[in-house]
């Protein structure tokens, strides 16, 4: 295959180059004055270099916006995947432990009208939140069958090349799978110290601060790129307790 490609190049190369001699010479031929020719000839080569340098510089911006552009929309694609299958859910069983929630509730309440500008500071105010979660025997038994059951999934995600650039995310995906792993690995959760408890809890704590973070994240992009999308989002809310995804 690389040497069909090379052959394909070398003979387009050789179409090219007699195709400006044929001119050249039809040139010469009609309308004499071979010195004007060889004159015009070498003004040419001698901004040849420029050209080149421009088209590359051009070229090379537009095809590096392009793929940016791409990856960014399939990494998008993969994180509304996993807010869909485990994020979403999750989020919403992590929340209802958190006893400070309401301190923060009503600035999570994401609607059409919200501002760049509007994310900007309910990020800067997540970084205060102090994520005061309140776990016990009974929920960290439901919460290790939930991952349990989608860690296949998650799985796959962290396989994924295109999620490597997306450092916020992966640190998300990785505090996540390490908690799957700590429940999983615990039998009986009736019969677990509070030292191990308290220690799970800063695994849980983890992941839901940047669980919340990265949501939101990905609720601006909806809201900027995907109207619809962002629509069902903002009706399955998971800190709005009047969230519906009925529309009325």
């Amino acid at each position: 295959m690389h040497l069909s490609l090379r052959t394909w190049e070398v003979r387009l190369g050789i179409i090219l180059v007699a195709s400006s001699v044929v001119i050249y010479v039809v040139k010469d031929l009609l309308l004499g004055d071979p010195q004007n020719t060889y004159q015009y000839i070498f003004n040419a080569l001698g901004f040849l270099p420029i050209n080149v340098l421009l088209v590359t510089l051009i070229l090379n911006q537009l095809l590096s916006i392009r793929a940016k552009r791409e990856r960014l929309e399939k990494m998008n694609m993969v994180i509304g995947a996993f807010f869909s299958e485990v994020g979403s859910g999750l989020l919403t069983s992590l929340s209802e432990h958190d006893r400070d929630l309401e301190e923060i509730r009503q600035e999570l309440i994401v609607t059409e009208a919200w501002t760049p500008e509007r994310f900007s500071r309910v990020r800067d105010r997540l970084r205060s939140h102090r994520c005061n979660l309140s776990v016990g025997a009974a929920n960290l038994e439901e919460l290790c069958r939930y991952l349990t059951e989608r860690r296949g999934f998650l799985l796959r995600l962290l396989e994924n090349p295109v999620l490597l650039e997306h450092e916020s995310f992966t640190n998300l995906l990785r505090a996540v799978f390490h908690l799957t792993e700590e429940l999983e690995r615990r039998g009986d959760f009736s019969a677990l110290p509070q030292t191990d408890i308290a220690h799970l809890t800063v695994d849980i704590k983890r992941a839901y601060s940047l669980l919340i973070g990265e949501w939101l994240n990905y609720m601006e992009y909806l809201q900027k790129n995907y109207p619809y999308l962002f629509s069902l989002a903002v009706r399955s809310n998971p800190f709005d307790k009047t969230a519906s995804p009925i529309v009325r």
